[in-house]
């Protein structure tokens, strides 16, 4: 089967479209790219179907690859027939693939190979042909020094037999058609491990048993990691019984003495070979699909927390809040440059709230502060009530802001790079700071599994997982745009086209030359080609240009379809930009070309419009109960206003200002079916919860939304 069918079966997509994404992949263009930059060539495709034709080119390349180690492998065997090398060549998916190859595949020492070995296997195909009648006396002659009995010699005939029915295609099919409709997943507690502390959260698991194939991908994640700690055993169970009987109608042909070796070899075969292999296979199976649940919660909250409300160009003060070590004050400027550093103790057990506060309101007013971040760690609560009481002299934005992730950024390599003569809490404070001005800026330095948003996302797959994240954070990136003469190396490092090397040599030519001027100076960049560039410079701004559009998503390869609609209008750019009521009126049929239709032309009046508009939304103030500091201050029916802090398959997440988020479960989403828990509620959404159920030995809170 060819690359281009295998695709067009998979997604569904036009020929056309399929065609021409492939050859833009092949020649290195990224999925941002495509997407905004050659909506002709793919018909309109957005990046979650060129994404996935990224996915099925990769699955299918993979399986040519294999296939041809195996042909490779079976042809220095001296086994590899015309039939054989049809079947391997028409294969459509690994399992088959890796089923027709079983057979000739180099095994360790196994029971059959010795028995083959002792000579035994002339006697495996006589009971196999089911003719034998005398079948002790024609045993009796393969005994020998290594066979001392005809018992020996039958079990010998049978072990054999046994790797035969594991090697057959259509019993394991039949076996794999059981698993994916009747396997059951159970597990049970070690009993030693019953009252262990860290045990409990997977009590609901100490006696669990459910349906493999309809089993929560969240369950089955926490099972799997409850046992990969030591607490339960699972198990993986279909009826045997059932499944022996349909293996003894389509092996048994005949009723004689060969009749009860061939059962025996059936029940061995099931029992030590298949089973183990194909329930192993299944579980994995699950796992996998499991795996793919979970990555796509993640990227979905990702997503959101990346696209999460700046509050751009202000001047703050971001506070890393602590009881004993007391709390780190950072002022950062207009672009999260730090200005000034200090350490205040306003809690217990020093108790200097009022030289905080006397401090605080001096640095507010000396670095002309116009919002306030606290993390939302320790004492974050207390800080909070300690800032409202200050009166500043200017109105100064109070928010709150995640500390996820930030402790792993403070003592990674890009922050001792940023601040090689700073300690770690400084550090960990500016992120804070710089967060509530660009989440995207800030997030995108720490490691996606670190940021807090994830579902067992230490349980999955860490290959898949980080592909998929990267494309987020690529896609994300993109989305937004990226001003290439504030941008930190390692936001560069995700432009589409750019990656680290280029990255590195944009901030070192930054330094040397002072800022971009135009969008053409970007072509001086070391390493930075015509390919890197074409790919890259739609998604770099830079403001105060001489050219406008070197600030909006207007490819450079459009500026002169530009130039030709404003010289028709009579208008230079800067006349058009901003202009709705002329950008309205222009007949855009007028310009399309072979290369250049709608969709393309739409975009570029979009962007002038409002050229370089941030699609993000804007940060918002937020104030937590401030009765509420503890989860025992938690009472049933109580309305408390929440921010969403995690998404899962099975509800979200929320922060309602103590140490524990609390749950809505997806039956107190709505009166309605949940489908979608995205469709409720999204990532930081500001709601009001009704608490409905406080375990405060388990340190569970139940929710429902109000609103």
């Amino acid at each position: 089967m060819q690359l281009l069918q295998y695709i067009i079966q998979q997604t569904q997509i036009s020929e056309k479209s399929v065609k021409n994404t492939i050859s833009l992949l092949n020649e290195d263009a990224t999925i941002p790219f495509i997407s905004r930059y050659r909506k002709e060539m793919t018909g309109n495709l957005d990046e979650v179907q060129i994404g996935e034709i990224v996915k099925y080119k990769e699955a299918f390349e993979g399986l040519e690859k294999r296939k041809k180690a195996i042909l490779k492998a079976l042809e220095e065997q001296n086994v590899l027939t015309v039939e054989l090398s049809q079947k391997i060549n028409i294969t459509k998916d690994l399992i088959t693939l890796e089923d027709l190859y079983l057979p000739f595949k180099k095994k360790r020492k196994t029971k059959a190979e010795t028995a083959r070995l002792q000579g035994l296997e002339p006697l495996a195909k006589m009971i196999m042909s089911q003719r034998v009648n005398d079948l002790e006396h024609t045993a009796s002659k393969y005994t020998s020094k290594e066979v001392k009995t005809i018992d020996d010699a039958l079990e010998g005939a049978r072990f054999i037999i046994a790797e035969w029915i594991n090697e057959r295609t259509d019993i394991r099919n039949n076996i794999r058609r059981e698993l994916e409709r009747y396997a059951t997943i159970s597990s049970k507690v070690i009993k030693t491990k019953k009252d262990d502390e860290k045990a409990q959260k997977f009590k609901d698991y100490f006696d669990w048993n459910e349906s493999l194939n309809r089993i929560p991908s969240h369950r089955l994640l926490a099972i799997l990691r409850a046992e990969n700690e030591g607490f339960i055993r699972v198990k993986i169970e279909i009826d045997k019984e059932r499944v022996l009987l349909k293996m003894e109608d389509r092996i048994i042909r005949t009723q004689n003495e060969c009749t009860t070796q061939i059962e025996l070899a059936i029940q061995d075969a099931f029992k030590r070979l298949l089973f183990p292999s194909l329930s192993n296979e299944a579980l994995s199976n699950a796992k996998e699909k499991a795996d793919e649940a979970a990555i796509i919660v993640f990227t979905k909250n990702l997503k959101q927390l990346l696209l999460g409300a700046p509050l751009g160009g202000k001047r703050v003060l971001a506070i890393d809040p602590g009881f004993r070590s007391g709390c780190k004050i950072v002022c950062l400027n207009e672009q999260g440059n730090l200005m000034h550093n200090e350490n205040v103790f306003p809690h217990a057990p020093q108790n200097q709230s009022f030289d905080a506060i006397k401090k605080i309101s001096s640095l507010a007013e000396a670095h002309k502060i116009e919002a306030i971040a606290i993390g939302n760690g320790t004492a974050s609560r207390e800080t909070e009530q300690l800032i409202k009481m200050i009166q500043f002299k200017n109105e100064i934005e109070v928010y709150v802001v995640s500390e996820a992730g930030a402790s792993i950024y403070s003592t990674s390599k890009i922050a001792r790079d940023e601040f090689p003569n700073y300690d770690v809490t400084v550090r960990g404070a500016v992120s804070i700071g710089r967060r509530l001005q660009d989440p995207l800026a800030e997030l995108v330095k720490i490691d996606a599994k670190s940021i807090g948003v994830g579902q067992y996302q230490h349980d999955v797959d860490q290959t898949n997982l980080k592909k998929s994240l990267d494309t987020v954070v690529e896609s994300c990136v993109n989305t937004v745009g990226v001003n290439i003469n504030t941008a930190s190396e390692f936001l560069l490092s995700y432009v589409s086209g750019i990656g680290p090397k280029i990255a590195e040599n944009i901030v070192n030519y930054r330094n040397e030359n002072g800022s971009f001027t135009s969008r053409t100076t970007i072509k001086k960049v070391a390493r930075l080609g015509g390919k890197a560039f074409e790919q890259a410079a739609g998604f770099l701004r830079i403001k105060n240009a001489k050219n406008p559009l070197d600030n909006s998503a207007v490819h450079p390869e459009s500026y002169g379809l530009v130039d030709k609609i404003a010289k028709d209008l009579n208008k230079s750019i800067a006349d058009l930009i901003g202009n709705k009521e002329i950008l309205q009126k222009i007949n855009l049929q007028k310009y399309c070309t072979e290369t250049i239709g709608l969709p393309t032309l739409q975009d570029i009046i979009s962007e002038l419009e409002k050229p370089g508009l941030d699609p993000r939304a804007k940060a918002k103030v937020f104030s937590f109960d401030a009765t509420i500091k503890t989860i025992t201050d938690l009472r049933i029916g109580q309305l408390l206003p929440g921010i969403v802090n995690n998404i899962t398959n099975f509800g979200c997440f929320v922060d309602i200002g103590i140490k524990e988020s609390g749950l809505i479960h997806v039956s107190n989403l709505s009166d309605t079916f949940v489908k979608d828990v995205n469709a409720f509620v999204a990532l930081q959404q500001q709601i009001v919860v009704k608490v409905l159920e406080v375990d405060v030995a388990r340190k569970r809170i139940q929710l429902a939304l109000v609103k």
